[in-house]
């Protein structure tokens, strides 16, 4: 009698399929990582449920002790239009993300949208979501 089974499994694995996988996973991570603007500096930020649309050109930070930072750089309020004006001289639409600690008086905050006013730049304060 010779039975035959038709129907035999092959004992090979096909890996194109799961590289794809790991491909588009890799390209999906590398893209969605670089549109997080990371913050260096430890502040406690405000809570807000609206989200940041406009695209980063500078970071401003201004810690608890009123310490003013263009992006990771300490600097002191008085060269600060003049060094925004250095950095945002050749960018077509210049923009701002304002990263203030909660403690910080509302009066620095509005020292550095007085100077984006000024200059027609725009700014985003930045918060943390709810």
């Amino acid at each position: 009698m010779g039975l035959r089974a038709r129907n035999k499994v092959s004992p090979n694995f096909n890996m194109s399929s799961m590289t794809d996988i790991v491909f588009l996973l890799l390209i999906f991570f590398m893209l969605t990582s670089t549109l997080i603007s990371p913050n260096a500096l430890k502040l406690l930020l405000p809570n807000s449920s609206s989200k940041t649309l406009e695209k980063q050109t500078v970071s401003i930070s201004i810690t608890e002790n009123i310490d003013f930072y263009i992006n990771e750089d300490e600097i002191n309020i008085n060269n600060i239009e003049q060094k925004l004006a250095q950095i945002l001289k050749d960018k077509k639409e210049p923009g701002i993300i304002l990263h203030a600690d909660k403690s910080v008086a509302v009066e620095h905050i509005v020292k550095i949208m007085d100077i984006a006013y000024r200059k027609k730049y725009k700014i985003v304060l930045a918060t943390t979501p709810k």
